[in-house]
């Protein structure tokens, strides 16, 4: 007769083994309790923080972009605290000579606009009545204005709120650029020291990798920051010149204006930057506006086909959907900045993730021959940094 008290087989054994005991369950609910309130916590504290954050953000672009003529200044026997300083200076200079520049302009066309708004509401109101069957004048506007005087004491009260307002989001303003300019500051001035710090931090392999794709961000971003400027300095100058030879006011101004926004605001700066010379002509003459537009629209075909693929050669590398995809990130993400940041951010991560992506021979058939392309000069968009471009040498290497 068998005993019923016999010890289990094997197979018990590994099935017990199988089953979790249920301790086990509950530091696994737990775990995940504690995962999902860290990561909570982390997303509220990455909110609070949005602010810094994107300032921290700006100012390592602009560290890149500041880099290769800080290192240029160094390797003159210039300290790199004294060079980023006057770098920095000189960009805020500009920056202050551009609004004075405008500040004249604007007030002008205001002026302009206010002597000429009843001629303008006489035709508005010819249109509006004709087609819409309103009658729009100035003594009806006059009556609308009088008949509104006793609320002129919460309409001034209202003014007042906005121009609070606006003083507040200024002060705002200037808080976060020289927030900006400290963080560059700090990060250009102290860029060796800052390296080693993060290298210090990693193992050997890493660091090639590492002060690779610190190379590439200072590469890209100077090379967009330098090809911009001498693209906008030969608008400018074409601008200037055809706004002398027309009589256009203001030449100087729309000129820095046309040569800035048309090369730093992506897809749509052109546009944007041409409407206000094409405003100003318009006011003093028809037909001088419709050659201003023609000029620009010559120019732009120059630009985009003789003068931009030779200044920008191996510097932004970008396909113009990518460009304009990025653009539209960009906006999304983080508004006029994003869009400026939108596209160096894009060919710094085109460079790094072609680095290590493996491309195969293609097909040579009607769907993948292109058209051949003149090649450019050998020199263009290449900068010379010493030690960072060893390091990158060795790492496409292998060393």
């Amino acid at each position: 007769m068998a005993d019923d008290t016999a010890a289990p087989d094997a197979s018990d054994g590994e099935l017990s083994l199988r089953l979790p005991p249920w301790s086990w369950i509950w530091k696994l609910l737990w775990l995940i309790v504690l995962v999902g309130f860290m990561a909570l916590l982390a997303l509220n504290v990455i909110r609070a923080l949005e602010g810094l954050i994107g300032l921290v953000v700006v100012s390592l672009f602009a560290s890149f972009a500041l880099e290769p003529a800080v290192g240029w200044l160094a390797a003159k026997g210039m300290r790199r605290g004294l060079a980023t300083f006057l770098i920095l200076f000189g960009v805020g200079v500009a920056a202050l000579a551009m609004l004075a520049l405008m500040v004249p302009l604007i007030v002008q066309q205001l002026q302009e606009l206010i002597a000429d708004a009843p001629g303008i509401l006489e035709d508005v109101s010819r249109f509006t009545r004709r087609w819409l069957g309103l009658e729009l004048s100035v003594d009806k506007i006059t009556q609308s204005l009088d008949a509104t005087g006793e609320n002129l004491g919460q309409y001034a009260s209202n003014v007042l709120g906005t121009l609070l307002g606006a003083g507040a989001a200024v002060a705002g303003g200037l808080f976060r650029l020289l927030s900006i300019g400290l963080f560059t500051f700090y990060a250009v001035a102290e860029g060796p020291r800052l390296r080693r710090a993060v290298c210090s931090l990693i193992s050997p392999k890493r660091q090639r990798t590492v002060l690779w794709t610190w190379e590439v961000a200072i590469d890209k971003t100077g090379a967009y920051l330098y090809s911009r400027l001498l693209l906008a300095l030969f608008s400018g100058i074409s601008t200037f010149v055809m706004l002398r030879i027309l009589g256009v006011p203001f030449a100087v101004p729309l000129s820095v204006w046309m040569g800035l926004v048309s090369q730093f605001i992506p897809t749509v700066g052109t546009y944007i930057a041409m409407s206000l010379p094409l405003l100003v002509a318009v006011t003093r003459s028809t037909g001088d506006a419709l050659v201003l537009l023609g000029f620009f629209t010559l120019y732009q075909q120059i630009e985009n086909y003789l003068i931009a693929p030779r200044v920008t050669a191996r510097t932004m590398e970008l396909h113009p959907a990518l460009a304009f995809g990025a653009a539209i990130a960009g906006v999304s993400i983080g508004g006029v900045v994003g869009a400026f940041l939108a596209l160096p951010a894009a060919a710094i991560l085109q460079a790094v993730v072609s680095s290590y992506v493996h491309r195969h021979e293609v097909m040579d058939t009607d769907l993948t021959r292109e058209e051949p392309e003149a090649e450019a000069p050998p020199s263009v968009g290449r900068w010379d940094r010493g030690p960072l471009r060893s390091i990158s040498e060795r790492f496409r290497r292998g060393g």
